[in-house]
């Protein structure tokens, strides 16, 4: 009968702790959020251009989960999935981030656009993308905007397309 009463104990103890162990945040994921890890395959820190001269930069899950953040909180109503609302024409998408004058491809030039938007082919101010100043947005905080819309272009299933299932 003590027999049956330690295991009952052993039993409970390992239900009660066993929930608690499997259900506890893992430190590698704890950091992103889901979309960035499944979507963006980011679970190591990822090298992204910072210029057009091809020096890279390292940004981690949790960079590019507070850029998505971000991205969500300030561009998301203009930009669902990488389009671009106010002119269909001109996407998120990487090729139309390239092909942007000047090209918008890697860190220091898409901040300089949030920072000042140009037209597309950077003849004029926009007003169809708001300022992003200093005092609104950080140094750090834009740059992982940035990071996280150049990683989704990169790697997002559909980031910037007409057609969601490319």
């Amino acid at each position: 009968m003590q027999r049956l009463g330690v295991f009952v104990c052993f039993l409970l103890g390992f239900l009660i702790i066993l929930p608690l162990v499997l259900l506890a945040p893992q430190p590698a994921l704890a950091a992103g959020d889901a979309y960035v890890t499944r979507y963006l395959k980011v679970t190591e820190p990822v090298p992204l251009e910072l210029d057009a001269q091809g020096n890279t930069r390292l940004f981690s899950a949790e960079d590019l989960s507070s850029g998505k953040r971000l991205f969500e909180q300030s561009c998301l109503n203009c930009h669902v999935g990488g389009t671009t609302l106010p002119d269909p024409t001109v996407s998120l998408s990487l090729t139309a981030l390239e092909g942007a004058t000047p090209p918008r491809n890697n860190i220091n030039s898409l901040v300089a656009y949030l920072r000042e938007p140009m037209t597309y082919d950077g003849s004029e101010e926009t007003f169809w993308c708001r300022q992003v100043p200093e005092s609104w947005m950080q140094q750090d905080e834009i740059e992982n905007l940035a990071a996280f819309v150049l990683r989704a272009a990169q790697k997002a299933p559909g980031w910037g397309v007409e057609n969601f299932e490319s």
